[in-house]
């Protein structure tokens, strides 16, 4: 047996129908709209579970986006957030992105779990945008988003991050429903 060398993670196709990357995306609710938007996506396409995450400039300008893709590629960190920072990654060439010169923004549909968490913090990110919380997550998919500090947001802050929270939340809440009604149909 040969030991894999590589690891070869992927988007669904219809992402690259559903992102316009010459728009500006100004606002944050506008920032954490794609992301809902990708997790609603993601899950009447079929393609992952019901999570949709982009990096944004601070400028407003789209880097990458990112949708959950665990089953899809039997790999536990192809959440939408780690997604997101790889293809962000790949895109500058740069591990730490805001080590380009600017500030940047990850807009999520729902609160980062604790891989994500911790990925936000080396990932170079300015300013974290929330949609759901993670109370809504687990209760309303039965998903156990880990263990956080504390004063996540607090850690955060100290760290150089701003987050904003609840930014569409109910929007984001009914992509997690939506997951739910569908998950023995499509799953």
């Amino acid at each position: 047996m040969i030991l894999p060398v590589q690891v070869h993670l992927t988007l669904p196709a219809w992402t690259q129908r559903v992102i316009d990357m010459s728009r500006p995306y100004r606002s944050a609710e506008d920032q954490v709209g794609l992301a809902i938007e990708l997790s609603r996506m993601n899950v009447e396409h079929g393609t992952g579970g019901p999570f949709g995450a982009a990096v944004f400039t601070d400028e407003g300008h789209l880097i990458s986006v990112g949708v959950n893709r665990v089953l899809q590629q039997n790999c536990s960190v192809a959440h939408a957030e780690m997604m997101a920072f790889m293809t962000a990654q790949q895109r500058l060439q740069q591990f730490r992105l805001n080590a380009i010169g600017r500030k940047i923004t990850l807009a999520t549909s729902a609160q980062p779990c604790c891989q994500c968490f911790g990925a936000t913090v080396w990932a170079g990110i300015d300013t974290l945008l929330i949609g759901a919380r993670s109370e809504d997550v687990e209760s309303l998919t039965g998903f156990d988003e880990g263990p956080l500090p504390n004063d996540w947001v607090g850690e955060l802050n100290r760290r150089g991050i701003e987050v904003r929270r609840d930014i569409q939340r109910e929007a984001a809440c009914t992509a997690l429903r939506r997951y739910k009604e569908l998950q023995g149909q499509i799953y």
